[in-house]
């Protein structure tokens, strides 16, 4: 990979400015460029002005939620994950639904009014516990709080433990009073990527056939990434080109872009955390070429306060969360 910076293009940088101005869609050798040429000043300058199309410059958004870990048991055995345990092991969990409702109370104290479900693909949960415990919360709370219901990827899973199709699924979800399902598990989306860390998984082919059911069903959906495993500059291009179709092809489906960077500690892969400035030329690009995602999420949960406030100049144009509560990536 080149050192960003170095050995700059003037003539690709030029037409790449114009393409910007334009407002004309960039490509994956822009992409790339971005990624590996770019000086890092002018990737803050150029998502700084595309940020502004979208939203009132010195305006940012977040929210104060929680992320509920509701079990830690799953069988997919991503090499990358330091939270799961087989479901064998003795610090396996699966929450009571009473210490689900004590977790949303205390939010609902601290003003939040967001909740996200985010756990394992654990083979004891089918689609009816989904069911009777969104649905119970749907009826004790009302609209008083929001929540995502669960991560793509833990849809995908209990669908097929239960043989049921992603429509189906997601229909009864939406049934018992699911109103979003969060894009988390995606990580790099490409089918190589997924062979090397998580072929228990699933392909991201598959991915993104669920993601559509997702939002053909009715309900509201975002995007999400990881990076900083051993993806190469391909495959990040790779995962923003699917994410970017996909919002072409579902009319604007996909309510919001987060990305963070992998925490290389306590798993299988190990490795080393990208630097600050990795993470925020990722953010930049992604502002850049997601031309039809208007709201980026920087995320001041896995990056901290400093950076998560840097990434506002970077094209990010919410902080995410005041996390309460997660215990998977942070």
């Amino acid at each position: 990979m080149s050192t960003p910076g170095d050995a700059r293009d003037p003539l690709f940088e030029r037409e790449l400015a114009r393409k910007l101005e334009a407002q004309e869609r960039l490509d994956d050798a822009d992409a790339t460029y971005l990624y590996t040429r770019a000086r890092l000043e002018d990737l803050e300058r150029w998502a700084t002005e595309v940020r502004a199309r979208f939203h009132a410059p010195a305006r940012a958004t977040y929210l104060i939620m929680r992320i509920i870990n509701y079990t830690n048991v799953c069988v997919a055995k991503c090499d990358y994950c330091s939270f799961y345990r087989l479901p064998k092991s003795p610090e396996g969990y699966v929450l009571p639904r009473a210490q689900i409702f004590e977790k949303i109370d205390e939010i609902l104290a601290l003003g939040g009014d967001f909740v996200g479900f985010n756990g394992g693909h654990n083979p004891r949960l089918r689609l009816p516990w989904y069911e009777e415990t969104f649905a119970a919360i749907r009826e004790r709370y009302g609209d008083t709080v929001e929540f995502y219901a669960m991560t793509v990827a833990e849809m995908m899973y209990v669908a097929k433990l239960c043989k049921v199709s992603y429509a189906e699924a997601c229909a009864r979800l939406k049934a018992a009073g699911v109103r979003w399902i969060t894009g988390g598990g995606a990580e790099i989306l490409t089918n190589e990527f997924r062979a090397r860390h998580s072929p228990l998984k699933y392909t991201a082919d598959d991915y993104m056939i669920a993601q559509w059911a997702i939002l053909d069903a009715g309900l509201k959906s975002t995007a999400t990434m990881v990076i900083g495993f051993d993806e190469t500059v391909a495959e990040r291009v790779e995962h923003l080109r699917r994410v970017r179709a996909l919002q072409d092809e579902t009319g604007g489906g996909l309510f919001s872009f987060l990305s963070w960077t992998y925490k290389p500690y306590g798993n299988e892969l190990g490795g080393q955390e990208l630097r600050p400035e990795d993470y925020l030329r990722h953010l930049a690009v992604s502002r850049l070429y997601l031309d039809n995602i208007p709201n980026v999420q920087s995320s001041w949960v896995t990056q901290g306060e400093k950076v998560g406030q840097m990434a506002l100049m970077f094209g990010a144009n919410d902080m995410g969360s005041l996390m309460i509560e997660e215990n998977v990536v942070a």
